[in-house]
């Protein structure tokens, strides 16, 4: 009796060797559909020589049984086994690897075989050169150990990036290196609490804190040195960050711009170590950003010759205030001054709130404001006022003051003025805290830089796995955000050092404009940059250990605090607006936006050559092209808003209702005014760097401001600048740039000096 055939026999035939890899591919395909199988199968069948090999091919060609997986692996085995040793050229597509196995086994395929083999292949769909290679590879060898980038001259390029103050931003990297300033991965609150009060004593205990104050409060009055200490510091734990800010910055700052001599000797020397612990009390629950408007009142009695501060109702509680929750022991208070019966705007007021053993004092009600999205190491609290009393002497008098007799006197007539003037002292905050976003993005690019540079995925079968950053879509994500953060780098040192030489009492207007919108962009910039490169890391960029759940939410409050991103837009505009109305003073509105349009257009048709459809790379990597193309997207954005307030005011709406109408055009410009000035303060950085690091800056810019009109391309497309075909050249192009940084990321981030005790994340040193 003969016994019944097996699938396991099928290999053994060495007619039917020709129709194993097919066999194979149609059954481990898991994209064919059963109807699919079934076509492909009785092709197959019909080519069989004889009745046993019928016979053998139907057990394989049933749709309705299909192999298992140990008989598909079994026939994988024998596919590999019989190719093994074969020449490229009979291993090139299935049907001719399927000849080449028949013939080694003494079977030459017919015409009609081969014919077969061929029409079942094109059926199948499959790339057959990339079919053939899965089908044989084997385990993927090893990569070739080290990373594949081209020379960076890190060194140089470092010393490019720490100016100004080389030597402090070193310093500050050296003591966040130290274990003791790691953070917690699972703090508790009230611990984590007193872990970061202990760091800003140790801060403290360097003389970092009095740095930006003069002599007589114990410091050297160097404010570029004093930003520069605290955007090094935004690498580390961001809590210590904000408390050293709200210390040092905001209530000694209030102190230093706000006070006159007396509060300097009186009280910095003791802020600055932090005998003193204080806090900025400005914003109330129910205004935020409104300042002018807050309802806290500041009281003068001339009978006890004292202020009394008083809290009119729960929307006037301050709010969010940091360091009152636990540590504060005096609180700067922005309040509505009141002398004689006469009300003088938002003026600051010092007052104690709590005693030596840390109760709140007399009057005084403290809440805690409890979890936060982040930032929990810092104790944010509520205060609240109840008709407490403060010497005169209290009041923080460089811009109005209360005399002996009890009159109030300012140096500043007009209130408004004097309201914009105390503010304006106050910048250096915004760009502080833009300075230490920018800082905080950094730190999330060196990690998912350095990450994507290890890790490895997919890849050409029988090769080594691609590195993430060899792919485009991996390049996408991350190069032209750090080629933007390399540019806001460039516009807020920039800005920082204008600011440190800058006198108090000069006029600053041009200052708190570029302060607001960095600000603003900065923040921005960072909240997106750490998202992308979270994601960028998968599944370990979600682990704590490696970081970015706590930049995430660290670094979120940024966008609104110091000033609302959206509210501070706004200023932006406004503050373009009032230049251009004391520009042209002699014109009307209507005058003045028909005559700028009209140079405008013919700028654009005699003189731009982004009219043209040139689409060529050296046409489009032009920085004077890159520059124009901002320039005039900002001046369109100007003009036409202009017109539109214009049209609304000549309706009757007032100025308030006017701008509100156009909320949406008012953000878009200031925005573009803010994409031209880093675009134009990274050029003069990248003229002035060291020859070694001047070509790879400029590619860096390169990619930076096409990524910028790529993402404007709908504007430039709406007004005719582009067409169509230049819109996709872009696109092309901002491909191009990234292939050609990609060999240079590490080095661009390796610049930033953040060695892994600094960053704090497994994975950005290769042991994650």
């Amino acid at each position: 009796m003969t016994e019944p055939l097996t699938r396991r026999q099928l290999p053994e035939d060495p007619r039917l060797r020709a129709f194993l890899p097919m066999l194979y591919v149609a059954w481990a395909d898991s994209e064919l559909r059963p109807g699919e199988i079934r076509a492909l199968c009785s092709r197959i069948q019909r080519e069989a020589p004889d009745e046993r090999c019928e016979d053998l091919l139907g057990h394989w060609l049933d749709p309705t049984a299909p192999p298992s997986a140990e008989e598909l692996a079994d026939l994988l085995y024998a596919v590999r086994n019989s190719a093994h040793g074969l020449e490229a050229t009979e291993r090139r597509d299935l049907s001719t690897l399927g000849a080449a196995m028949a013939r080694r086994a003494g079977h030459e395929p017919s015409a009609e075989e081969m014919a077969a083999l061929v029409d079942v292949e094109r059926a199948l769909g499959l790339a057959p050169e990339e079919t053939s290679a899965r089908l044989l590879a084997s385990a993927r060898p090893d990569p070739a150990p080290g990373p594949e980038r081209t020379v960076v001259d890190v060194a140089t390029l470092r010393e490019e990036l720490d100016r100004p103050h080389p030597e402090v931003r070193r310093e500050v990297l050296a003591v966040l290196a130290d274990p003791a300033f790691e953070r917690p991965l699972e703090p508790e609150r009230a611990a984590y609490r007193e872990h970061v009060l202990d760091r800003c004593r140790a801060l403290a205990d360097l003389g970092w804190g009095a740095v930006s104050f003069p002599p007589e409060g114990g410091g050297s009055g160097d404010t570029g040195r004093f930003m520069a200490i605290f955007e090094t510091l935004g690498h580390g734990n961001l809590s210590t960050l904000i408390k050293f800010g709200v210390q040092f910055g905001l209530f000694g700052g209030s102190i230093l711009h706000l006070g006159t001599a007396r509060h300097h000797r009186d009280l910095l020397p003791v802020v600055g170590t932090l005998e003193l612990p204080g806090c900025f009390a400005m914003t109330e629950t129910g205004h935020g950003s409104n300042v002018a408007d807050l309802r806290t009142t500041a009281t003068y009695e001339p009978e006890s010759d004292e202020i009394v501060v008083h809290t009119p109702g729960p929307d006037a509680r301050k709010d969010y205030i940091g360091n009152a929750a636990c540590h504060g022991r005096m609180a700067t208070v922005f309040a509505q001054l009141h002398v004689g019966g006469r009300h003088h705007g938002v003026h600051a007021v010092l007052v104690p709130i709590r005693n030596d053993a840390g109760q709140p004092l007399p009057g005084v009600s403290v809440e805690d404001d409890g979890p936060k999205m982040g930032l929990n190491g810092v104790d944010n609290g509520r205060l609240s006022f109840d008709g407490v009393r403060v010497p005169r002497g209290h009041l923080l008098d460089r811009f109005g003051t209360i005399d002996d007799q009890g009159h109030y006197r300012s140096p500043i007539s007009s209130p408004s003025k004097r309201f914009f003037t105390m503010l304006g002292t106050l910048v250096g905050g915004r760009i502080s805290v833009a300075l230490a976003g920018n800082a905080a993005a950094k730190s999330a690019l060196a990690i998912a830089v350095r990450y994507g540079e290890k890790r490895r995925q997919f890849g050409p079968e029988g090769e080594a796995e691609v590195r993430l950053l060899d792919y485009l879509s991996h390049q996408r994500r991350l190069l032209p955000r750090l080629a933007k953060t390399y540019a806001l780098h460039a516009a807020l040192r920039e800005l920082a050092t204008k600011y440190s030489r800058v006198e108090v009492d000069d006029d600053r207007r041009e200052l708190e404009t570029l302060a607001a919108g960095l600000k603003a962009i900065a923040t921005w910039h960072a909240t997106d940059t750490i998202q992308a490169c979270r994601e960028a890391c998968g599944g370990q960029g979600y682990l704590a250990a490696n970081r970015f759940s706590a930049l995430k939410a660290d670094t979120d409050i940024f966008t609104t605090f110091e000033g609302d991103n959206t509210v501070l837009l706004q200023l932006v505009a406004k503050g373009l607006l009032a230049g251009y109305r004391r520009q042209f003073h002699d014109m009307g509105t209507f005058d003045l936006v028909r005559w700028v349009v009209g140079r405008a257009a013919s700028d654009l048709a005699e003189h731009n050559p982004f009219v043209t459809r040139r689409t060529d790379a050296d046409h489009l990597r032009d920085r004077e092209l890159h520059r124009r193309l901002l320039e005039w997207r900002q001046e369109r954005l100007l003009h036409t808003l202009a017109r539109r307030l214009k049209a609304r005011l000549d309706r009757g709406l007032d100025t308030f209702e006017a701008l509100s109408e156009c909320q949406d055009h008012v953000l878009e410009a200031a925005q573009a005014f803010v994409e031209r000035v880093v675009l134009e303060a990274y050029d003069r950085w990248t003229r002035e760097a060291a020859e070694p690091v001047r070509a790879l800056l400029v590619t860096v810019g390169d990619l930076h401001a096409l990524t910028t009109l790529e993402t404007r391309k709908g504007f430039f497309l709406e007004h005719g600048i582009f067409d169509p075909t230049k819109s996709r050249a872009i696109r092309t192009l901002v491909n191009q740039l990234c292939g050609e940084l990609r060999p240079a990321a590490g080095g661009l981030v390796e610049a930033f000096g953040l060695e892994p005790a600094v960053l704090g994340a497994p994975i950005a040193a290769g042991t994650g």
